[in-house]
């Protein structure tokens, strides 16, 4: 299907983030304040049938990818259901899970079923206590979504671990050598100065580009690429099936390359994840709005894309935590 979906900037948006929950059960330091109780209520979450009607929409403008995001998407009761329900969607080809794992054991098989075929596991810490600092959770629990997920036929499996200076940057070689045992891909994430959160953990900010020249110092990194719609720059390393992806917002951003929109759990259409661009689609929703209407509110929402976020310039200007906009 040719993308219908062109922004000011002759990007081709063939991507969309769904935020099924902003609920998680995890407090990450980046993500989500300690204390932080102002979540959506259920009211106004989009329902499933809500879902389904809009994803459909933008199926038919031309959008072939479709991640499950939260918060932490599992938290959600019938996920899979939903997988299910998106999956057959004309249109929509590809479609993927982000979660922290922690109930993935019990889910991986029926996810697998539904029509999810890959999964990004948020890991910031090979060590429980470490781990139970990052995010208030237990890394048991993690570890045997990641196998379950293994077991399940998922392939690839991608470890996401945001590298924080003073905080877990001297495991980065942990990491490798154990996605490297399990046969995971691996990718290291810049923070980002998503609301106070952010902007706090943005003291721990590492260049990624520093940690790529530690890296090449002990492997031999060589060009590689890796399906899917995401922002990571590849590289493989050498004697062995891993692929490292760089995801580099800060120091190397990717907006001349973004396909993608992010629509949050209460029917929020968020066009950029640095700025404050947004069109509301669930009033479209619930008050009567045919497919014709969604179109044409999708439509002139991608026509007010903005051109790149402004981390760096403005990062005072994000109010939202990461975890209300969809990871």
């Amino acid at each position: 299907m040719t993308a219908r979906l062109i922004d000011p900037f002759n990007r081709a948006i063939e991507y969309v983030r769904l935020s099924v929950t902003d609920r998680c059960d995890l407090r990450c330091a980046y993500c989500m304040p300690q204390g932080f109780s102002d979540f959506q209520v259920p009211e106004h979450w989009l329902t499933f049938d809500e879902i389904e009607r809009v994803i459909g929409v933008f199926g038919k403008l031309g959008v072939t990818r479709i991640r499950l995001t939260g918060g932490e998407p599992l938290v959600r009761k019938g996920i899979p259901e939903l997988a299910a329900r998106l999956s057959a969607l004309p249109g929509i080809e590809d479609l993927s899970l982000s979660t922290n794992a922690t109930r993935l054991a019990r889910h991986a098989s029926e996810l697998r079923r539904a029509g999810v075929s890959r999964i990004n596991v948020s890991l910031d810490s090979l060590r429980s206590e470490r781990f139970k600092a990052i995010t208030q959770g237990r890394l048991d629990k993690v570890m045997a979504g990641l196998m379950a997920a293994r077991s399940a036929g998922f392939r690839p499996i991608k470890i996401n671990m945001v590298v924080m200076a003073g905080v877990n940057d001297d495991e980065v070689e942990d990491m490798v050598e154990f996605c490297i045992e399990h046969d995971f891909t691996l990718r290291f994430i810049e923070t980002m100065p998503m609301g106070s959160t952010g902007r706090s953990a943005s003291e721990h900010y590492v260049n990624l580009q520093d940690v790529r020249k530690r890296l090449e110092q002990r492997y031999e990194l060589l060009p590689g690429v890796m399906p899917g719609g995401g922002p990571a720059r590849y590289v493989r390393v050498a004697g062995t099936a891993l692929r490292i992806g760089f995801i580099t917002p800060i120091s190397q951003h990717f907006c001349a390359s973004c396909n993608r929109v992010r629509l949050s759990v209460d029917g929020v259409l968020y066009l950029c994840l640095g700025q404050e661009d947004k069109v509301e689609l669930r009033p479209l929703l619930r008050n009567g709005a045919t497919d014709s209407d969604l179109e044409q509110a999708i439509v002139a929402a991608i026509a007010r894309k903005p051109e790149r976020h402004e981390f760096r310039d403005r990062p005072e200007q994000v109010l939202r935590f990461m975890s209300m906009t969809g990871g």
